[in-house]
This record gives C-alpha cells, structure tokens and sequence, in this order.
C-alpha cells in the first residue's frame, strides 16, 4: 500500500475514534454481574477492554502450549522440502537410488506427498525397479490420480506395453480430459501400438492448449500425420487420405516426404514430383531434396535440370549436392556426377553421397575406389569415420575454399575475404 493511503486511514481512525470517545463519554453504560454473592459493577468500556484483555491472555496461553507441536511441525516440514528438493535433484543428475530414498521421505508429509511419490515412481523405473515404480504409482494415485496415470501410461510405453498404455488413458481421452501431457502419451502410444489414425486425436487438444512450443507440436504432428499417410493400402486411399488432411498438415515437410515415398511407391511418381517441387518453393527441406533425389527414374532429365537450377540458390547444401550426384549416376553421367558428390562428402560427410560415389568408380571400372567408398558408406552408418580416398589432390576437398561458395538472393557469388 502506498505511504499516502496509510496516512489517510491513520486520520479517519483518529477522526472515528474522537467522535467515538465522545459518544462514550455522555453515556459510558452500567454492566452489573451478581454471582454467588459477589456483585461487580463497572462501565461498558471497562467490560469491553476486560473482555478484550482476556482474550488476549486464552490466545497467548493457548499459543505456548501449541508451541512445542508447531517447531516439531514446523521441522518435518522443512526436512521434507529439503529431501523433496534433494531428491529431484539427484534425479536429474541421474543418482536414481538416492533420489528414490529421498523422495519416498519427502512423501511422509501430506502437502509434498503426491509430488514426491510421482518422482519417487520415475527413479524407480529409471533404476530399473518397474515393480517398486508401479507400487508407488498406486499410492500416487490417491494424491493425484491424473498425473499418476498420465506416469503410469509413459512407463507402460517405455516397457513396450503401448497397447495397455492406450487402454489406460482412452476413457480420458474418450471424455476430452486428457492433460497435455497425457494427450502427448496417447500420441506416441498409439504411434508404438501401429494405431496413427488414434494418435490424430490428440493432435487438435494439443494444438489447442499451445502447451508444448511450435517446434515440438510440429515434430510429433509430422510424425503422426506421416504415420498415417504410410499406413495407406493402395493409390487410392492415400489420395483420399491426402485431400482430406487440412493446409497446415499437408505443408509438413515430414508429411510431404512420407506422401512422395507412399506416392511412389504405388506408382505415382508424377503428384509425388509435384508436391515436392510446390513445396520446395515454398520452403527449402534437405529432407525433401534428398527424397526428389532418390526418385525412380521417371521424368529424370527435367528432374536434373531443376535441381541444378537449384544448386545457385543453394550451393553449400550437400542433401542437394547430393541428391543431383545419386540423378547423374542413375542417368551413368559418371563424370558430371563425381565433382557434386565429392563437393558434397567435402562439406558434410554421409552415407548416402559415399555410396553413390561407389556407384561413380563402379561405373568408371575402378572397384578398389567404389570397395573404399562402400566401406565409408557402411562406416557412417555404423557412426564411425570414413576414410578419404588416395588420390593424388590429397584427400578430401578444402571446404574453406573449393567446396562452399557464399552466394546472395540472386545467386550471385561473393568473393571469398
């Protein structure tokens, strides 16, 4: 409260209390107690300060005795805070058994007792005690039921239960009252037990709430609404199914790339080509360059060209480097294809450029050099190292100055400082 409004009230007591006093004074009352023989007489003021005086000593008496009980309260209050914080702590640091231990201590004081039994529950599993996990989850879900079941479905996922995982939070579900984070366990439950089309339910109350960021919505609803375009049987359904998806899905990069390969797959190379030129216009995807690259060899020339064009645009990005590299070889343009794919290993290393590089020395009739670039192919997937090629420039290119150009909006190339 601000200094003035204190001195305003201090002034109306002070004016109350005058006119009080006053009122008092032409008329102090008479107050008579006679009791077992013993009469007291005293004025209404004097009865009331008494009164007032008696109340005061009853709440102070009661006060010390309660004393002694409150500390010993008062202890057991801040030792279960102090385990509490101990314990999650321990937690995130990844000392489970202890934080276990501290967190089941925490849980003897009613106020952090849900709390502590859900994390109680969390490093049990993460020690690998699923059956203690699941014992204390049943005495969480007396304190808080949602959250307990919410724990007790993300469990059930992580042991592959994900079908008694789905079981578990569908009548929620069922009722719209899933939490966020139940809502993101059904989800991904349903996406293990091979059910996208269930997990598209939690996608709209996700959306809704804006509890999980831009970037993480969008993660599992490119990976739900892939899952269900791959789920399609036939051409016709995965048409169907694409019409009916709304925009915003349909502009997902990881959506359009399942709907190219499901495409493709059943023989409609043409709508899949489309729809990742569209969306590369739009908005540039490695992802994406990389699945046009890996195309069949429908409409491959036109595919080559556009993709070239694409390469003044962006001459730094090897998923593009790349991809033109593996069209070339599948069109057994050995020598136009080996600079891209060499520029591409020279700026970020994978897989993928390695092993079309094989394919360029097969093609060339030299196996030891395609044997090396399989070998680095399998390398990388493994997560291991490749190693450069023996040829006389000495190995890989320098990307400071050979491999990575800096260009402007209109492509044109800047001068290296």
């Amino acid at each position: 409260m601000k200094p003035w409004r204190w001195v305003v009230g201090l002034i109306l007591v002070a004016v109350l209390a005058a006119f009080a006093w006053h009122w008092v004074a032409d008329d102090p009352g008479y107050v008579l107690i006679h009791l077992r023989g013993t009469t007291v007489q005293m004025t209404v003021v004097t009865a009331v300060v008494l009164l007032l005086a008696l109340w005061a000593a009853i709440s102070l008496l009661v006060a010390l005795i309660r004393w002694p009980f409150g500390a010993m309260n008062r202890r057991h209050r801040r030792l279960s805070r102090r385990r509490l914080a101990d314990g999650l702590v321990a937690l995130i640091e990844g000392r489970h058994g202890e934080a276990e231990r501290d967190l089941n201590r925490a849980a003897r004081y009613p106020s952090v007792r849900g709390p502590a039994l859900l994390a109680a529950a969390e490093a049990a599993e993460r020690h690998g005690e699923s059956k203690r996990a699941i014992e204390t989850l049943d005495l969480a879900a007396q304190e808080t039921p949602r959250a307990a079941r919410v724990l007790r479905a993300r469990l059930m996922r992580r042991t592959g239960r994900a079908a008694e995982a789905v079981t578990l939070l569908a009548p929620e579900a069922d009722n719209g009252a899933l939490a966020p984070a139940g809502w993101v366990e059904f989800a991904e439950a349903s996406l293990a037990s091979d059910d996208p089309r269930n997990a598209m339910r939690a996608l709209e109350p996700l959306r809704k709430s804006g509890e999980l960021g831009a970037a993480t919505f969008n993660d599992l609803e490119g990976r739900v609404v892939a899952a269900n375009i791959l789920a399609a049987r036939d051409g016709a359904a995965l048409a169907a199914l694409w019409s009916q998806l709304p925009k915003g899905q349909r502009r997902l990069p990881a959506a359009i790339d399942a709907y190219a390969r499901q495409a493709m797959r059943f023989g409609q190379g043409m709508a899949a080509m489309d729809e990742i030129e569209s969306a590369l216009r739009r908005e540039w995807s490695p992802l994406l360059i990389a699945t046009y690259g890996a195309m069949g060899a429908e409409d491959l020339d036109q595919r080559v060209r556009r993709a070239e064009a694409w390469i003044d645009t962006h001459p730094n990005d090897p998923a593009l480097l790349t991809a033109v590299g593996r069209m070339c070889v599948r069109m057994q343009l050995w020598g136009k294809a080996k600079p891209y794919l060499e520029r591409a290993l020279a700026i970020e290393p994978s897989a993928a450029a390695w092993e079309a590089l094989g394919d360029v020395y097969l093609g060339e009739k030299q196996p030891e050099l395609a044997q090396r670039c399989y070998r680095n192919a399998f390398a990388l997937g493994r997560g291991e190292a490749g190693v450069p090629l023996p040829e006389s420039r000495g190995g890989r290119i320098d990307t400071r100055v050979t491999a990575v150009e800096e260009r402007d909006q209109h492509g044109v190339p800047r001068l290296s400082p």
